[in-house]
């Protein structure tokens, strides 16, 4: 860690046990908005994207003989297949790499996936698999008894559902988006330049500056030009620990060690999810320069280092 008058004058902090526990004690528990929780957008456009094959799936409620009319009805809109995965709650790239159990004496497995892809002709096999897929899923006996009134419907809260799945991404945009507006004031005030999610190329080409990378799939979040120097920043939010957060701060050291000599790096992190993972924070703060938090921006660190260095 590198000290700095901030730490005194704004954080009243003056060593460097003080300074850390002032960034353990004020994170954050939750940086959600309403519109964390359900990605509506995305939703629909995930439904209509099927249902016109959803709405022929609907002629198929209440009918009597249904098998029959079941794999009859995918013979003729073939494309119906691709739509039957979503009924049971499961994306037809999930199929992909998730065998099912085709024998359980024999604990025979096999990736099914086939079955739904519209590109393969519908032959006998497949017109049993697709059978099986409806009666052992449950699908029948709900068509039968008309659980569901209408399937588009039932998807689009199928969708919601899994959609609670990509809360954990919604949760890094959100940080990004919040520590965007810190950024946007400091750089407007201040006459700087910013980037927002750029490879090393990117900052190459509008900046002029010569990046390092670890890796060739490196962007970094934000990148910002006092007209002196550049100054990386990465930023993320955790509100769980887990495996990935202890990785999380290795990876950080690393970063740092790569361009510290030339650029400064900012770890702009957050969450209470640090507070069951408190070692490898401490490691990577005591290593790196600069770690901060959101109580931090808000008491204009940013802005301090920015026009201080």
């Amino acid at each position: 860690m590198k000290y700095l008058t901030f730490y005194k004058t704004a954080l009243n902090c003056n060593t460097e046990d003080q300074i850390f526990d002032f960034l353990i004690n004020n994170l954050q528990k939750s940086i959600s908005d309403w519109s964390f929780f359900v990605d509506w957008k995305k939703i629909q456009e995930n439904i209509a994207k099927i249902e016109i094959e959803l709405n022929i799936l609907n002629s198929l409620l209440g009918k009597d003989n249904l098998e029959k009319k079941f794999l009859n009805t995918l013979i003729e809109y073939p494309k119906i297949r691709n739509a039957l995965p979503i009924l049971v709650a499961v994306r037809n790239q999930k199929l992909k790499e998730m065998p099912i159990l085709n024998n359980g004496k024999s604990l025979d497995f096999e990736i099914k996936d086939y079955v739904f892809n519209i590109k393969t002709r519908i032959n006998h096999k497949i017109k049993n698999e697709l059978i099986r897929f409806f009666i052992e899923s449950g699908l029948k006996g709900i068509f039968q008894d008309k659980a569901i009134k209408n399937l588009v419907d039932y998807c689009f809260g199928v969708e919601v559902g899994m959609d609670t799945n990509a809360r954990k991404n919604r949760g890094g945009q959100n940080m990004e988006s919040i520590i965007e507006v810190f950024i946007k004031n400091v750089c407007e005030k201040n006459n700087f330049k910013y980037l927002k999610e750029v490879n090393a190329e990117k900052i190459k080409n509008e900046l002029g500056y010569d990046v390092p990378i670890d890796k060739s799939s490196r962007r970094y979040d934000f990148v910002i030009d006092n007209g002196k120097e550049l100054f990386i920043i990465e930023t993320n939010f955790y509100g769980g620990g887990g495996s990935k957060i202890k990785s999380t701060a290795g990876e950080y050291k690393s970063l740092f060690n790569l361009l510290n000599t030339k650029y400064k790096f900012f770890w702009i992190t957050d969450g209470t999810g640090w507070q069951t993972t408190i070692k490898p924070l401490r490691e990577t703060f005591n290593h790196n320069d600069y770690i901060f938090n959101l109580a931090m921006l808000k008491k204009d660190i940013l802005e301090f280092l920015l026009k201080t260095n």
